[in-house]
């Protein structure tokens, strides 16, 4: 019993003895998770760069980004570079734009460029101009730097019919004010292109046009093209204008080609109408031919009952035959004059 009660005592102590180091450990490991969740989902080196920027942003702002599944990186960075441009821009501002779509960098970009080219760029028209699709950037740089768009080979045809070509160069600056909503590139070529159509098809001559090209420039900036457009027309200017076909004569002559084939068209059908009433009237000789012959065939009827009635006499028959007979002598004799009339002389 008291060897029992020695071990028994013995293993209790040493239960107490290992108490402080389990609790150290579990201690520890709670630190550690602790420490690797922090860690996780606060990037501590962006946080630092952040306050050595000057730029005020706390841990819960990055832990609540973590939460929303916004990458610190893509707002803070940004963020940074804005501040040190001195343009006030807040840090909600970025991450509601970057939860919409949007791209940050290109807008804070943006910003600064046109900060430093003195243009009016607030943030809300720059998150509008790049959640609209267009390139925010690009456009602040064309605001700077004007662009040259070059139209494609414009045909137009004077009042004498002669057609004239011509290219146009076209300078461009954008409008931030009109960017969102206002039409783009191919509007402008699609109006300047009417302009010189109109401007070339309003000419007397093509010698006109040739004269002056700065003629097709003047009267198409004349009628504000840029109207509705995310771009301000500076200058347009002609870069090739050259003669083409003479489309008049041409189409005089296709006039006149349309023209003879109705014509023809015409003849035909009253050539094929007189085709026509020609075999109607053939058909209608051969059908009186028969009445003919079948009133031919009466006759002998209609003699050999009035011999029998007693209404023709004999003599009267003998008489009628001799007048057929000399009728058909005189018929022979007339023909035959008439074929040796028609023989030619000294045969």
């Amino acid at each position: 019993m008291n060897n029992y009660l020695l071990a028994y005592g013995t293993i209790g102590a040493v239960d107490v003895i290992n108490l402080p180091n389990t609790f150290v450990i579990l201690v520890g490991l709670a630190v550690f998770f602790i420490l690797f969740v922090f860690f996780r989902f606060v990037p501590v080196g962006l946080w630092i760069s952040a306050i050595s920027a000057g730029v005020k942003v706390s841990i819960f702002s990055l832990i609540g980004m973590r939460l929303r599944r916004v990458r610190p990186y893509s707002v803070i960075s940004p963020l940074i570079k804005i501040s040190k441009a001195n343009i006030p821009v807040s840090i909600n501002q970025l991450e509601s734009h970057h939860l919409a779509g949007g791209r940050v960098n290109a807008v804070v970009d943006a910003m600064i460029a046109a900060h430093r080219a003195n243009l009016d760029l607030p943030f809300e028209r720059a998150a509008a101009i790049d959640l609209a699709g267009r390139d925010v950037f690009e456009a602040v740089s064309m605001s700077v730097t004007p662009k040259v768009i070059q139209t494609p080979e414009i045909s137009a045809m004077a009042i004498n019919g002669i057609e004239v070509t011509a290219k146009a160069k076209i300078t461009v600056r954008t409008n931030i004010q009109r960017l969102v909503g206002g039409a783009g590139e191919d509007t402008i070529v699609a109006r300047v292109g009417e302009g010189i159509v109109t401007t070339v098809g309003s000419s007397e001559t093509h010698f006109a046009v040739l004269e002056s090209p700065d003629l097709i420039s003047r009267k198409v900036l004349a009628k504000g093209l840029d109207a509705g457009t995310a771009y301000e027309i500076l200058s347009i200017d002609i870069a090739d204008v050259s003669v083409g076909r003479n489309i008049g004569a041409q189409l005089q002559i296709e006039q006149a080609d349309a023209d003879l084939k109705i014509a023809q068209a015409k003849a035909e059908e009253r050539r094929a109408l007189a085709v026509a009433h020609e075999q109607e009237m053939r058909a209608r000789v051969e059908e009186m031919k028969a009445k003919v012959v079948e009133s031919e065939a009466e006759v002998p009827k209609a003699l050999s009952e009035a011999l029998r009635s007693g209404k023709l006499g004999y003599m009267d028959y003998l008489n009628l035959e001799n007048k057929k007979a000399d009728t058909l002598m005189r018929q022979n004799i007339g023909n035959m004059e008439i074929d040796v009339s028609a023989k030619p002389a000294g045969k």
